[in-house]
């Protein structure tokens, strides 16, 4: 194995494994920004011994041993209250001994060792968006570039939003609290967005050589499926696990056998996972009993059920997905959602309608960054005959997509584009 593919490993490794080691350690430090200093040093060692020693049979409980030999030495050289020392020593020591069932442990309301500490690290007294940039990045393990990506923000912006979050916690002694009942509750909107942007980030990856991570959206799913038994009448849970089943449905039509992407019209609908479909439907179902039928998860599960309801591309209801993104568009102010619902209106009644709205977007400062932009622009102009603009927008959004996947797919459009605007000008 060479020093490039170990490397690759560890990283690998630590992505997967991240997550698992925070959660471990807070529940011994009872400080979630220690921890994930604690875990980061972990990874540094990995780094250094690797190379020399090979990677280790298991090296998932190599990174955990590590980690939680560096949290002990780091509780002796500080010499907490002794009775808090003792009192997770104990608890250590019981651990090693009986290493009981965790989630059956917990003190808590919620049962999940890795959504408690989401829950925790969405504390009220951190705003909106560094509560999620916070739990995102030290949680759930996705890297600074990718949150920037999900919020279309900039990295440095992003990270200032990170540090500050943890120093919050940090000096505020509230580092490690699990909320409980009420608290909880007042909790829950930032931890679905959590969950939600973790499985955006599965389902269509913002870096990377892979347009599929399947295990974010798998983890996704698993704590969308917790939080509708944390909070059975909320109806925004159910509505988010309704658009996560729908979407997750399609996983194994989204890419080819070389994992290439294929888009949705293109794609071979007897892939789609019809067990999964019938979940998401009576999630949304029970969102609307429960009054939710214009929440914002809930109706971007309409959305989804549409196509997924669709037996063929030619099926699809576009005009009510158009006035589902509409409906949208009134509950929150944002250039995506009219980006997507310029899609819609460009499948019901014609692209040309559709660029309109496209080109009134062009100089919003939150999508200057923004790939999907010029994409869908590319793509009213191809079908408009359009060519020579299309090939130029397709390059666009190549030059703007984090993902090598896309970019490459990008390409391969803005080729063809070139080609059609070639045979045009020799006709």
């Amino acid at each position: 194995m060479t020093a490039a593919d170990i490397q690759a490993t560890i990283l690998a490794v630590w992505r997967i494994e991240q997550p698992r080691l925070i959660t471990s350690l807070s529940r011994m430090l009872r400080d979630v920004p220690l921890a994930e200093d604690l875990t980061q040093e972990a990874l540094v060692a990995a780094l250094e011994h690797w190379p020399a020693d090979g990677v280790p049979e298991k090296p998932g409980a190599w990174l955990m041993a590590t980690a939680k030999r560096r949290a002990l030495d780091h509780l002796r050289r500080n010499r907490m209250l002794a009775e808090k020392h003792g009192v997770i020593a104990h608890d250590l020591a019981r651990e090693q001994e009986t290493m009981p069932d965790f989630d059956a442990a917990l003190d808590d309301d919620i049962g999940d060792e890795l959504l408690r500490l989401i829950f925790t690290a969405c504390h009220p007294r951190l705003s909106r968006e560094a509560r999620a940039a916070l739990a995102l990045r030290m949680i759930c393990g996705l890297t600074t570039e990718e949150i920037a990506r999900a919020f279309l923000q900039t990295e440095a912006t992003i990270a200032q939003r990170i540090v500050r979050a943890k120093r919050t916690l940090s000096e505020s002694g509230l580092a490690y609290e699990t909320p409980r009942g009420e608290e909880l509750s007042e909790r829950l909107a930032s931890v679905l967005e959590v969950v939600y942007l973790i499985f955006n980030e599965g389902y269509t990856a913002a870096s990377g050589d892979e347009w599929l991570r399947p295990q974010l959206c798998n983890e996704a799913l698993r704590m969308g499926r917790v939080l509708t038994s944390i909070a059975p009448s909320e109806p925004e849970a159910h509505g988010l696990l309704a658009l996560m089943e729908f979407n997750a449905s399609r996983m194994a039509a989204r890419t080819d056998a070389s994992g290439e992407p294929i888009l949705l019209m293109d794609q071979n609908r007897a892939r789609w996972d019809r067990l999964q479909i019938r979940r998401g439907q009576l999630a949304l179902a029970r969102a609307r009993e429960l009054g939710g039928a214009g929440g914002f998860y809930v109706l971007q599960a309409a959305i989804a059920a549409c196509h997924a309801e669709a037996g063929t591309p030619d099926a699809t209801d576009w005009r009510r997905i158009a006035a589902l993104y509409g409906d949208l568009a009134a509950l929150l102010d944002s250039p995506v959602i009219e980006l997507n619902r310029a899609v819609a209106i460009g499948m019901a009644e014609g692209p040309l309608a559709a660029l309109a709205i496209v080109d009134g977007l062009t100089d919003e400062p939150a999508l200057k960054s923004y790939h999907l932009l010029p994409s869908v622009r590319g793509d009213l102009l191809n079908k408009l005959s359009r060519f020579a603009e299309a090939h130029a927008a397709f390059e666009a959004a190549a030059a703007l997509a984090g993902n090598s996947r896309e970019r490459e797919f990008l390409k391969r459009r803005a080729a063809i584009a070139a080609r059609a605007a070639q045979d045009h000008g020799c006709r």
